[in-house]
C-alpha cells in the first residue's frame, strides 16, 4: 500500500505562483512513478506531470511545459509541483498519484496509477 497526502492548494491571482506537495508513505514506494493530475468541474481528469522516483525521469503535459515543474525530495518522501504564471484555466482539483510504470510514454495514462490522494483545490482568480 502507498499513502498519498496532498497539500498546498489555495487561491492565487492570475500570473501568480504556488507549490503543491504530496507526502508519500508505504512499502517500497521508491519503485513507483509519481504523477500529478488535475480535474476541473465537468471535465475529465487531465495529466499534469510525472516523475519516477528511481531515476527522476520526468514527463509533462503539453499545456504545462515551461510553467510547471515537478520534483522529488527523497529524504522527505515528498513530491512537489511548482506552478508559475498561473491562468484561470489552471483552476482545478489537483491529485497526486502513484503507480509502477515502466515506460515514460505511459506516464500520462491515468489508468496506470494505482494509488490516489484526496486532492487539493487550486483556484486562480482574475
Amino acid at each position: 500500500q502507498v499513502q498519498l497526502v496532498e497539500s498546498g492548494g489555495g487561491l492565487v491571482q492570475v500570473g501568480g505562483s504556488l507549490s503543491l506537495s504530496c507526502a508519500v508513505s508505504g512499502r517500497t514506494f521508491t519503485s513507483y512513478t509519481m504523477g500529478w493530475f488535475r480535474q476541473a468541474p465537468g471535465k475529465e481528469r487531465e495529466f499534469v506531470a510525472s516523475i519516477k522516483w528511481s531515476n527522476s525521469r520526468i514527463v509533462y503535459g503539453d499545456s504545462m511545459k515551461g510553467r510547471f515543474a515537478i520534483s522529488r525530495d527523497i529524504a522527505k518522501s515528498t513530491v512537489y509541483l511548482q506552478m508559475n504564471s498561473l491562468k484561470p484555466e489552471d483552476t482545478a482539483t489537483y491529485y497526486c498519484a502513484a503507480g509502477i510504470i515502466y515506460l515514460a510514454s505511459d506516464f500520462p495514462e491515468r489508468t496506470k496509477y494505482d494509488y490516489w490522494g484526496q486532492g487539493t483545490q487550486l483556484t486562480v482568480s482574475s
